[in-house]
């Protein structure tokens, strides 16, 4: 259900994340497909059961069948000397009735296409087996997207601190240049300078806050989210971050079974193997048995009820040629299918191996990223010291805010990038 607002809301991300697999259209769309493959299995094992037909039919006859018996058609009868002809005259007798009234039930059990229709529902499986599988997919997709967005905004956040720390340092040195000016201490040449770099500031002040508006924006289309109130988005803890990875299988031999786009690869080479196998069971021909009963009134020659028992059996040769093609067709499906499956396993193996690098790559940053901050922390304490000492300007204080703002971004872009990148090995892999 999506949620209208106009004023700032809190967002964590497990409830983001809630929320997009809630709201977002592409995974509801992939549900109701799940349901119409359940649908279809259903539909496909019904062809096991008998085929019960019934129908009726009423007739009316203007003209009705009849027969003559001629005079003396049976021979003469004799009677005091005088032989008298049987039947004594021409009789016409009428075959039926204007009205005929015709009803009956008939069943048939298929026998030879039993083996066909198993293998139809085999393709029906394997085909809801693809669109579960697809909806994993996407909702990890969406998963990951809600992640990213949402470690992209908190990142922003920070360099958005950062940005405004330095607009504040251009400000004032800016406004020391004007004061210099007047006092003939520097050149207006100097001051246009600095009020250059002051208005480059503003601009990247500006870039950030509209590229962190798209990613709200983005955030609040994946979650469901709708009106103009603003997001405040709460920070993510430790726990985010602490994760082991020694426990990630960065082989292939697990992602074999787990990674959705092997699996995908996989269903769709079973579903070509099932589809030459119905494409071979089509050479038999049509056998069945079959059964019913049926009511008729109006035609005198057929008794009113009758039951019935038998056999059935059609041969389409016709079917038997074009089969041939439509079974080569499926074969170069198969092939096709087992082509892609290769490459998938090939791509899936080196995506792996280069989400483990980025991974240890950013294990490797946040150390770095931690150093800078220690280092800029002990920078902007000498600063502040010598601030309220007098023995150096505003300027440079904020100029050390500013970089131990850019220093803590910089270490908070280094741990959401390793979550990322965590996130990215373990989808992966199968584990995420």
């Amino acid at each position: 259900m999506p949620i209208c607002s106009q004023d700032k809301q809190s967002l964590n991300l497990e409830s983001a994340i809630d929320m997009a697999l809630q709201n977002n259209h592409l995974i509801n769309v992939k549900r109701l497909q799940i349901d119409e493959k359940k649908q279809k299995v259903i539909e496909d094992r019904i062809k096991y059961l008998p085929a019960i037909s019934i129908g009726g039919l009423y007739q009316y006859n203007s003209n009705l069948p009849s027969f003559i018996i001629e005079q003396g058609r049976f021979g003469n009868l004799p009677l005091g000397g005088i032989y008298y002809p049987l039947p004594p005259v021409d009789e016409t007798i009428e075959v039926g009735e204007h009205n005929i009234y015709n009803a009956g039930i008939t069943v048939y059990q298929p026998i030879t296409q039993l083996g066909k229709i198993s293998s139809g529902v085999k393709i029906s499986k394997t085909e809801l087996q693809i669109t579960r599988t697809e909806e994993n997919k996407t909702a990890l997709q969406i998963k990951q997207a809600v992640e990213k967005l949402y470690f992209g905004i908190l990142i922003l956040q920070k360099q958005i601190e950062e940005a405004g720390l330095k607009v504040m340092v251009a400000e004032i040195k800016l406004k020391d240049a004007e004061n210099a000016l007047l006092a003939g201490k520097t050149t207006e040449s100097s001051r246009y300078g600095l009020a250059a770099s002051a208005a480059d500031e503003q601009q990247n002040l500006l870039k950030l806050k509209m590229q962190s508006d798209d990613y709200t924006a983005d955030l609040k289309q994946l979650t469901g989210i709708t009106g103009t109130g603003d997001l405040a988005l709460e920070p993510v803890t430790d726990e985010h971050f602490a994760e082991l990875t020694e426990a990630i299988d960065t082989s292939l031999t697990e992602a074999m079974f787990k990674n959705n786009d092997l699996k995908l690869a996989t269903l769709f080479k079973n579903k070509a193997d099932y589809a030459i196998q119905a494409s071979k069971l089509s050479y038999l021909p049509d056998l069945g048995l079959l059964g019913g009963y049926s009511y008729q009134k109006g035609t005198m020659i057929y008794p009113k009820n009758n039951t019935y028992i038998g056999a059935s059996i059609k041969w389409n040769l016709q079917d038997m040629i074009s089969n041939r093609t439509v079974q080569r067709q499926r074969i170069y499906i198969k092939e096709q299918a087992e082509e892609n499956l290769a490459n998938t396993r090939e791509q899936v193996n080196k995506d792996i191996s280069k989400a483990a690098r980025k991974l240890l790559l950013s294990q490797e940053l946040i150390k770095v990223a931690g150093k800078v901050v220690e280092y800029r922390a002990a920078d902007l304490k000498i600063q502040n010291n010598e601030r309220i000492a007098g023995l150096n300007l505003e300027s440079e204080l904020f100029s050390a805010k500013a970089a131990m703002a850019k220093a803590e971004a910089d270490y908070f872009a280094a741990q959401l990038n390793y979550r990322i990148a965590l996130s990215e090995l373990k989808i992966l892999t199968g584990t995420y």
